[in-house]
């Protein structure tokens, strides 16, 4: 399982000690890495009394041009600076930036916590 508790080193660079086992709220998961496809959702509880929803595949956009937004249909993953690999697989994350019917937007939200896709659109 992932760990996001403190570091196991000191600043100097040795080792801690370890003085307790990884407890619940120090747990992560996996990335999602959400890509193009037919809309898959799930739900995943976090930390508190909430829930995350997380986009498994989806191929809709919340595009923003200036003052006007509009949903838009996600063609294709451009450029991602995450991950090169991320583009050719077609994986969006934050600041990927994805072919749509309104023209290249970057994606400004993130999709494997929110459950959406929203974006601006790039000019160039």
């Amino acid at each position: 399982m992932k760990d996001q508790g403190r570091s196991t080193r000191k600043r100097t660079g040795g080792r801690l000690k370890h003085l307790h086992k990884k407890k619940k709220h120090e747990l992560g998961r996996e990335p999602t890495e959400t890509q193009v496809g037919e809309n898959d959702f799930r739900t995943v509880d976090a930390r508190g009394n909430t829930q995350k929803i997380r986009a498994l595949t989806t191929d809709v956009a919340n595009v923003t041009d200036g003052d006007e937004t509009v949903n838009a249909t996600i063609q294709d993953v451009v450029e991602n600076d995450a991950n090169p690999n991320y583009a050719r697989r077609n994986i969006i994350t934050k600041g990927a930036v994805i072919v749509t019917n309104e023209g290249k937007a970057r994606v400004t939200s993130r999709p494997g916590q929110t459950g959406q896709v929203n974006a601006v659109v790039v000019d160039e």
